[in-house]
Protein backbone atom coordinates (compact mmCIF):
# COMPACT_ATOMS: atom_id res chain seq x y z
CA UNK A 1 0.00 0.00 0.00
CA UNK A 2 1.31 3.70 -1.48
CA UNK A 3 1.58 5.74 1.61
CA UNK A 4 0.51 9.05 2.33
CA UNK A 5 2.53 11.81 0.28
CA UNK A 6 4.07 15.26 2.28
CA UNK A 7 5.75 18.24 0.83
CA UNK A 8 7.81 19.90 3.70
CA UNK A 9 9.35 23.03 3.22
CA UNK A 10 10.23 24.65 6.61
CA UNK A 11 13.67 23.53 8.19
CA UNK A 12 12.29 23.80 11.77
CA UNK A 13 9.96 21.08 10.93
CA UNK A 14 9.62 18.37 14.12
CA UNK A 15 10.20 15.42 10.92
CA UNK A 16 13.01 17.33 9.47
CA UNK A 17 14.67 18.17 13.14
CA UNK A 18 14.37 14.40 13.73
CA UNK A 19 15.72 13.11 10.90
CA UNK A 20 18.70 15.40 11.09
CA UNK A 21 19.65 14.23 14.23
CA UNK A 22 19.46 10.28 13.24
CA UNK A 23 21.65 11.29 10.41
CA UNK A 24 23.89 13.21 12.07
CA UNK A 25 24.32 12.05 15.49
CA UNK A 26 26.14 8.73 15.60
CA UNK A 27 24.22 7.89 19.05
CA UNK A 28 21.05 8.73 17.97
CA UNK A 29 19.88 5.32 16.82
CA UNK A 30 20.63 3.83 20.51
CA UNK A 31 18.54 6.47 21.75
CA UNK A 32 15.36 6.70 19.47
CA UNK A 33 15.10 2.97 18.37
CA UNK A 34 15.33 4.43 14.80
CA UNK A 35 18.04 4.22 12.01
CA UNK A 36 18.79 6.54 9.26
CA UNK A 37 19.20 4.97 5.81
CA UNK A 38 20.53 7.44 3.07
CA UNK A 39 21.02 6.00 -0.78
CA UNK A 40 19.42 3.84 -2.87
CA UNK A 41 22.16 1.11 -2.29
CA UNK A 42 21.06 1.02 1.19
CA UNK A 43 17.39 1.64 1.13
CA UNK A 44 17.23 -1.21 -1.92
CA UNK A 45 18.97 -3.96 0.65
CA UNK A 46 16.76 -2.94 3.76
CA UNK A 47 13.31 -3.41 1.33
CA UNK A 48 15.25 -6.50 -0.28
CA UNK A 49 15.28 -8.22 3.51
CA UNK A 50 13.81 -6.37 6.58
CA UNK A 51 10.40 -4.76 5.39
CA UNK A 52 8.90 -1.45 5.33
CA UNK A 53 10.48 2.02 6.16
CA UNK A 54 8.27 4.62 8.49
CA UNK A 55 9.44 7.25 6.65
CA UNK A 56 10.97 7.87 2.94
CA UNK A 57 12.85 11.52 2.68
CA UNK A 58 12.82 12.21 -0.78
CA UNK A 59 14.59 15.40 -2.20
CA UNK A 60 12.52 17.08 -5.27
CA UNK A 61 14.79 16.26 -8.04
CA UNK A 62 14.94 12.89 -7.12
CA UNK A 63 11.30 12.65 -6.34
CA UNK A 64 11.32 13.10 -10.41
CA UNK A 65 12.88 9.86 -10.54
CA UNK A 66 10.09 7.05 -11.30
CA UNK A 67 12.72 4.62 -10.08
CA UNK A 68 13.35 6.76 -6.96
CA UNK A 69 9.43 7.41 -6.15
CA UNK A 70 8.73 3.87 -6.60
CA UNK A 71 10.47 3.29 -3.64
CA UNK A 72 9.63 6.15 -1.72
CA UNK A 73 6.21 5.07 -2.11
CA UNK A 74 6.34 1.98 -0.42
CA UNK A 75 7.08 3.73 2.87
CA UNK A 76 4.12 4.62 5.26
CA UNK A 77 5.24 8.17 4.90
CA UNK A 78 6.77 9.88 2.47
CA UNK A 79 7.91 13.57 2.94
CA UNK A 80 9.45 15.50 -0.43
CA UNK A 81 11.25 18.48 0.64
CA UNK A 82 13.55 21.27 -1.55
CA UNK A 83 16.59 19.89 -2.38
CA UNK A 84 18.36 22.77 -0.20
CA UNK A 85 17.25 20.90 2.71
CA UNK A 86 17.49 17.46 1.95
CA UNK A 87 21.15 18.79 1.67
CA UNK A 88 21.05 20.05 5.37
CA UNK A 89 19.79 16.15 5.96
CA UNK A 90 22.09 14.17 4.65
CA UNK A 91 25.11 12.92 6.06
CA UNK A 92 26.93 12.39 2.71
CA UNK A 93 29.22 15.27 0.47
CA UNK A 94 27.07 14.26 -2.54
CA UNK A 95 23.50 13.80 -1.03
CA UNK A 96 21.55 10.71 -2.63
CA UNK A 97 18.48 12.07 -2.50
CA UNK A 98 16.28 9.29 -0.73
CA UNK A 99 16.53 8.13 2.50
CA UNK A 100 14.34 5.69 4.97
CA UNK A 101 14.07 5.96 8.62
CA UNK A 102 13.24 2.52 9.46
CA UNK A 103 12.72 0.81 13.22
CA UNK A 104 16.29 -0.16 14.93
CA UNK A 105 16.53 -4.20 14.81
CA UNK A 106 16.47 -5.92 17.76
CA UNK A 107 19.34 -7.14 19.00
CA UNK A 108 20.34 -10.71 17.74
CA UNK A 109 21.30 -13.65 21.23
CA UNK A 110 24.89 -14.49 20.41
CA UNK A 111 25.20 -18.07 19.54
CA UNK A 112 28.54 -19.68 20.09
CA UNK A 113 27.59 -22.66 18.58
CA UNK A 114 27.96 -21.14 15.00
CA UNK A 115 30.45 -19.01 13.36
CA UNK A 116 30.89 -15.57 14.14
CA UNK A 117 32.66 -12.63 13.53
CA UNK A 118 34.16 -10.28 17.48
CA UNK A 119 35.06 -6.70 17.24
CA UNK A 120 37.14 -5.92 20.06
CA UNK A 121 36.97 -2.18 20.61
CA UNK A 122 37.26 -0.63 17.38
CA UNK A 123 36.49 2.37 16.67
CA UNK A 124 36.54 3.72 13.03
CA UNK A 125 33.12 3.42 11.53
CA UNK A 126 34.44 2.99 7.96
CA UNK A 127 36.24 -0.37 9.49
CA UNK A 128 33.42 -1.83 11.51
CA UNK A 129 31.03 -1.49 8.30
CA UNK A 130 33.87 -2.95 6.11
CA UNK A 131 34.29 -5.89 8.05
CA UNK A 132 30.28 -6.28 8.10
CA UNK A 133 30.28 -6.32 4.50
CA UNK A 134 32.96 -9.21 4.45
CA UNK A 135 31.48 -10.99 7.00
CA UNK A 136 28.44 -11.38 5.04
CA UNK A 137 30.09 -11.53 1.39
CA UNK A 138 31.54 -15.22 3.19
CA UNK A 139 28.53 -16.32 4.65
CA UNK A 140 29.68 -15.39 8.42
CA UNK A 141 25.72 -15.49 10.19
CA UNK A 142 26.95 -13.08 13.29
CA UNK A 143 28.96 -10.52 13.99
CA UNK A 144 29.63 -9.59 17.67
CA UNK A 145 30.40 -6.22 19.24
CA UNK A 146 32.13 -5.85 22.63
CA UNK A 147 31.57 -2.29 24.40
CA UNK A 148 33.60 0.32 23.19
CA UNK A 149 33.38 -1.16 19.68
CA UNK A 150 31.84 1.90 17.22
CA UNK A 151 27.92 1.73 16.83
CA UNK A 152 26.86 -1.14 14.19
CA UNK A 153 23.67 1.09 13.25
CA UNK A 154 25.51 4.13 13.42
CA UNK A 155 25.17 6.09 9.85
CA UNK A 156 28.83 5.93 8.97
CA UNK A 157 28.36 2.18 9.55
CA UNK A 158 25.94 1.66 7.47
CA UNK A 159 27.27 3.43 4.86
CA UNK A 160 30.55 1.10 4.86
CA UNK A 161 28.32 -1.60 5.72
CA UNK A 162 26.81 -1.46 2.16
CA UNK A 163 23.06 -3.32 3.19
CA UNK A 164 25.32 -6.11 4.53
CA UNK A 165 23.61 -4.90 8.16
CA UNK A 166 20.39 -7.06 7.01
CA UNK A 167 22.31 -9.73 6.18
CA UNK A 168 23.74 -10.59 10.02
CA UNK A 169 22.56 -11.61 13.27
CA UNK A 170 23.93 -8.29 14.99
CA UNK A 171 24.65 -8.08 19.12
CA UNK A 172 26.68 -4.68 20.31
CA UNK A 173 27.33 -3.44 23.76
CA UNK A 174 28.36 -6.61 25.55
CA UNK A 175 30.92 -8.25 27.37
CA UNK A 176 33.04 -11.39 27.56
CA UNK A 177 30.72 -12.42 30.43
CA UNK A 178 27.79 -12.51 27.82
CA UNK A 179 29.38 -14.49 25.31
CA UNK A 180 29.98 -17.65 28.50
CA UNK A 181 31.96 -20.65 28.01
CA UNK A 182 32.28 -23.25 25.21
CA UNK A 183 31.14 -22.80 21.52
CA UNK A 184 33.63 -23.19 19.24
CA UNK A 185 37.06 -22.50 19.19
CA UNK A 186 38.33 -19.12 18.95
CA UNK A 187 40.86 -17.28 16.46
CA UNK A 188 42.79 -14.33 17.33
CA UNK A 189 45.08 -11.88 15.10
CA UNK A 190 48.12 -10.70 16.96
CA UNK A 191 51.01 -9.02 15.26
CA UNK A 192 53.16 -10.82 18.04
CA UNK A 193 51.68 -14.06 16.92
CA UNK A 194 54.12 -16.91 15.91
CA UNK A 195 51.47 -18.67 13.82
CA UNK A 196 51.72 -18.03 10.23
CA UNK A 197 47.96 -17.32 8.88
CA UNK A 198 48.86 -19.13 5.33
CA UNK A 199 50.87 -22.22 7.51
CA UNK A 200 48.85 -23.17 10.10
CA UNK A 201 46.40 -25.63 10.82
CA UNK A 202 42.57 -23.44 11.45
CA UNK A 203 39.72 -25.11 12.54
CA UNK A 204 37.03 -25.76 10.31
CA UNK A 205 34.42 -23.41 12.08
CA UNK A 206 35.81 -20.57 14.52
CA UNK A 207 35.07 -17.32 16.19
CA UNK A 208 37.41 -14.72 14.49
CA UNK A 209 38.62 -12.22 16.66
CA UNK A 210 39.57 -8.35 15.57
CA UNK A 211 40.88 -5.85 17.87
CA UNK A 212 41.55 -2.19 18.26
CA UNK A 213 43.09 -0.54 15.48
CA UNK A 214 45.78 0.34 17.44
CA UNK A 215 46.07 -1.97 20.56
CA UNK A 216 44.87 -4.76 19.36
CA UNK A 217 42.99 -7.71 21.18
CA UNK A 218 42.65 -7.03 25.01
CA UNK A 219 44.50 -9.48 26.69
CA UNK A 220 41.39 -11.16 27.78
CA UNK A 221 40.41 -11.84 24.24
CA UNK A 222 43.23 -13.39 23.50
CA UNK A 223 43.13 -14.96 26.40
CA UNK A 224 39.68 -16.90 25.21
CA UNK A 225 41.24 -17.89 21.74
CA UNK A 226 42.47 -20.91 21.07
CA UNK A 227 44.67 -20.01 18.57
CA UNK A 228 46.36 -16.54 17.91
CA UNK A 229 47.55 -15.65 13.65
CA UNK A 230 49.61 -13.16 12.27
CA UNK A 231 49.77 -12.37 8.38
CA UNK A 232 52.67 -12.55 6.79
CA UNK A 233 54.10 -9.08 5.64
CA UNK A 234 57.27 -9.43 3.56
CA UNK A 235 56.61 -5.66 2.52
CA UNK A 236 57.72 -4.66 5.86
CA UNK A 237 54.78 -2.46 6.68
CA UNK A 238 54.40 -2.45 10.55
CA UNK A 239 50.40 -3.62 10.24
CA UNK A 240 47.73 -4.19 8.11
CA UNK A 241 44.27 -2.48 8.29
CA UNK A 242 42.02 -4.42 10.84
CA UNK A 243 39.68 -4.22 7.68
CA UNK A 244 41.84 -5.79 5.53
CA UNK A 245 43.31 -7.97 8.11
CA UNK A 246 39.45 -9.40 8.24
CA UNK A 247 39.03 -9.80 4.79
CA UNK A 248 42.17 -11.84 4.24
CA UNK A 249 41.29 -14.22 7.25
CA UNK A 250 38.18 -15.05 6.17
CA UNK A 251 38.69 -15.78 2.82
CA UNK A 252 41.96 -17.85 4.12
CA UNK A 253 39.01 -20.27 5.74
CA UNK A 254 36.78 -20.04 2.66
CA UNK A 255 40.00 -20.79 0.31
CA UNK A 256 40.51 -23.74 2.30
CA UNK A 257 36.76 -25.38 1.92
CA UNK A 258 35.99 -24.50 5.38
CA UNK A 259 32.22 -24.02 6.43
CA UNK A 260 32.64 -20.28 7.75
CA UNK A 261 28.62 -20.42 7.78
CA UNK A 262 25.60 -18.81 5.99
CA UNK A 263 23.68 -16.26 6.35
CA UNK A 264 20.49 -15.93 8.43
Amino acid sequence: MAGLVRELSSPDNPALRRAARLAQDPGASRETGMVWLEGEHLCSAFLDRAGRALQAFVAASAWDSAALSQMARTAAEVLVLPDRLFARLSSLPSPAGLAFVVPRPAPSRPDPSRPAVLLDRLQDAGNVGSILRTAAAFGVPQVWALRGTAGLWSPKVLRAGMGSHFGLALAEGLSLADLGPGGLPWVGTSLQATCALPAVSLPAQAIWAFGHEGRGLDEAVLSRCALTVRIPQPGGEESLNVAAAAAVCLYEALRRGYAIGSPT
